[in-house]
């Protein structure tokens, strides 16, 4: 058996280095790269990593322990903390952690060719995307589930602390701005789409009150029934566009982004059980069957990449995003190879659910299954012919996209497949559709059916991202009402409901303003280099955690990921701040004040990141090479120990380097 084990490592590793070969252009160069392969490569880069480099970390590393006690059994209380079967767990965190980044950002990323956006999907995933999940889960875990923010303050000081929960705030902010504009550029003047997501928000509390009142525990019947009513919704949307009744779900881009607003307003304000819950455990299944229905897709029937493999847009001057492959590639696929949204999910409910240490990896093996999502995101994308992808993510003229030597082919074709006009509609969501419809409708019997499977593709990439916008309102909400409590004490009252009101009221605000104001050349960046920046804080929030664990010698794991990351988040931020004035000096008054407003914000978020690495590289210089003693908020708690009340912080205090709880906590 285990010579078996190693010939079929070896296998996967050869076949992984072909796929590579084909997808580079090593192999055939001149020929057009059947999308089979990306996903051959992704697969077994993915099984590889997991095996070797996630299993590494969580022995030698971290060195994960089930004997050690988890927040989830000390603290049970059946309500935040819980244990929780690992399969239960695993699709809770894959739940929280994928959005809409990782469909939307390697679609907008496409734009530079298909090669440099696959290759960092899978090696930023793999080396810094999955590392920073599970460091951060492993670090809040060990510390009783506490918040990246709360992690910071304790371990960095209160300096660092304050400027990762204001960085936080800010890049919440930015983040749903960037996946609203989404929503509103793929749902305006489409009756079929608007009824068909509007429809979700009322299946939502049938399922929630189902659930919570009517039929406790019943969860196999109320999935049914969200699964029955949703696709029910999807195909009477069809009728309703069809009818005289269309001009009531047929709004303007202004009129969406009200509604939006609304929504958000509503899930941030509302009983979690009632709307936010429900709909984001109907969006699991939604997200996992597409997702996979769509590699099948993919692998049956092999469909060709159209993009090229590096297009003229990589040195600048491109229609969709306007800089250079670096840093713009990295920073728009953002969510898709690292994500710092994650370090929130972390370090927020998984944590607190964990039954044994060792169910951990999910950190790891989570993010490696969102990588996955964006490379499917990324072949959709790429099977369109190059000209029509850009005619959908772009507002140019087909003379325009001629001119640039990408002259839309089928755009009024596939207009009339799907029912509506695609032309014109950035953000990434409606080409994204269009691409998995294309993959679909070229299944066995499905070819009359494009129009419904573009319509289903909305409806699964709208799931994604309201979750993440119902959510996302609610966690800046939490952050607003947590910075506001040190001013005036009720606010820190998370039902207290002036606080809730005026707290969600701003959140909402703020990101409708920025979707009302801006477009998709200035705001997904800006979501891009935000996530980014958070991303580079957690990993330097996970070295200086890796630090007081003594594992010295293993910082470059975080470290390494930390420099790359961070440098390419800072010369990013660098261009866009100079580009938003620039533009800004030519700009009409309204929209010049929006340009000033995002350059604002982008030196803002950077230069709390300096603060945060700055101060944390000081403190690494004095521990590692000064060998200045530390304290640590790690909670050390042995299975037969003491009682979980009794449990202190650790402080590092003898010569030999090792943590020593004080007398009577009962921890060895």
């Amino acid at each position: 058996m285990s010579v078996l084990k190693h010939v079929f490592w070896i296998f996967l590793a050869l076949l992984a280095a072909v796929a590579l070969a084909f997808i580079a252009g090593v192999v055939n160069p001149h020929e057009k790269v059947n999308g089979l392969w990306l996903v051959v490569a992704a697969g077994c880069i993915y099984t590889l990593a997991y095996r070797f480099y996630g299993r590494w970390i969580a022995r030698q590393v971290v060195e994960l322990n089930n004997q050690r006690v988890t927040p989830a059994v000390r603290l049970n209380d059946g309500v935040n903390f819980h244990p929780t079967n690992k399969v239960v767990l695993f699709g809770h965190h894959f739940a929280a952690i994928a959005g809409a980044g990782p469909l939307l950002g390697p679609v907008l990323a496409a734009q530079f060719g298909f090669v440099p956006g696959f290759l960092w999907l899978v090696i930023g995933a793999v080396l810094a995307g999955a590392v920073q999940d599970f460091i951060i889960l492993v670090a809040s875990m060990r510390r009783n589930g506490r918040s990246l923010p709360e992690i910071a303050h304790d371990e960095l000081g209160s300096v660092t602390g304050t400027a990762t929960a204001v960085a936080v705030l800010f890049i919440v902010v930015v983040a749903l701005a960037g996946l609203g504009f989404a929503v509103v550029n793929a749902l305006y003047e489409n009756a079929w789409g608007t009824f068909t997501i509007a429809m979700t928000i009322p299946i939502g509390l049938i399922m929630g009150f189902y659930l919570q009142k009517f039929r406790p525990g019943a969860v196999a019947e109320v999935s049914i029934l969200g699964v029955v009513l949703l696709i029910a919704a999807v195909l009477f949307g069809r009728v309703v566009a069809q009818s005289s009744y269309a001009w009531l779900f047929e709004f303007d881009r202004p009129a969406l982004v009200w509604l939006l607003a609304g929504y958000g307003f509503l899930a941030s304000v509302l009983p979690g059980w009632m709307l936010l819950v429900p709909r984001g455990y109907l969006s699991t299944f939604m997200k996992l069957g597409v997702v996979f229905l769509l590699g099948f897709g993919v692998i049956l029937m092999a469909p060709t990449i159209e993009m090229p493999r590096v297009t003229a847009f990589a040195s600048g001057g491109g229609p969709i995003i306007p800089g250079t492959l670096f840093p713009f590639l990295f920073i728009t696929i953002a969510c898709g190879a690292v994500s710092g949204f994650h370090s929130l999910v972390s370090s927020g409910t998984t944590p607190k659910m964990i039954e044994q240490e060792s169910q951990a990896v999910v950190g790891y093996a989570a993010m490696l299954l969102e990588s996955f999502v964006g490379v499917m995101a990324l072949i959709a994308a790429s099977v369109l012919i190059p000209g029509d992808y850009l005619a959908i993510n772009t507002t140019l003229s087909a003379e325009a996209l001629a001119a640039m030597g990408f002259a839309p082919s089928r755009i009024a074709e596939l207009s009339q497949m799907v029912e509506v006009d695609v032309a014109g509609r950035p953000g990434g969501a409606v080409s994204l559709a269009v691409g998995m419809a294309s993959i679909f409708a070229a299944l066995p019997g499905m070819s009359g059916l494009m129009a419904y499977w573009y319509q289903f593709a909305l409806v699964f990439e709208a799931l994604f991202i309201l979750t993440t916008i119902d959510t996302g309102t609610r966690v800046a909400r939490y952050l607003i009402q947590e910075m506001a409590g040190r001013v005036y004490a009720p606010f820190r009252r998370i039902n207290w409901l002036p606080g809730v009101l005026l707290s969600s009221g701003l959140v909402v605000g703020a990101w409708s303003y920025l979707i009302g104001t801006g477009n998709i050349s200035t705001i997904w960046p800006m979501f891009g280099a935000a996530n980014q920046l958070l991303g580079t804080l957690a990993l330097c929030i996970g070295t200086t955690v890796l630090i007081k664990m003594w594992k010295s010698p293993y910082l470059w794991v975080t470290a390494v990921p930390m420099l790359f990351v961070g440098v390419i988040t800072l010369t990013g931020s660098y261009e866009m701040f100079w580009m938003f004035l620039k533009k800004a000096g030519t700009a009409a008054t309204g929209q010049a004040f929006a340009l000033y407003l995002d350059a604002v914000l982008v030196a803002v978020v950077a230069v709390l990141g300096l603060i945060v690495l700055s101060d944390g590289m000081r403190q690494w210089y004095g521990y590692v090479i000064l060998k200045r003693p530390f304290t640590s908020s790690e909670v050390v708690v042995m299975a037969g120990g003491g009682s979980a009340g009794r449990t202190q912080t650790a402080i590092c205090c003898d010569d030999e380097k090792r943590f020593k709880l004080p007398h009577g906590t009962g921890c060895c």
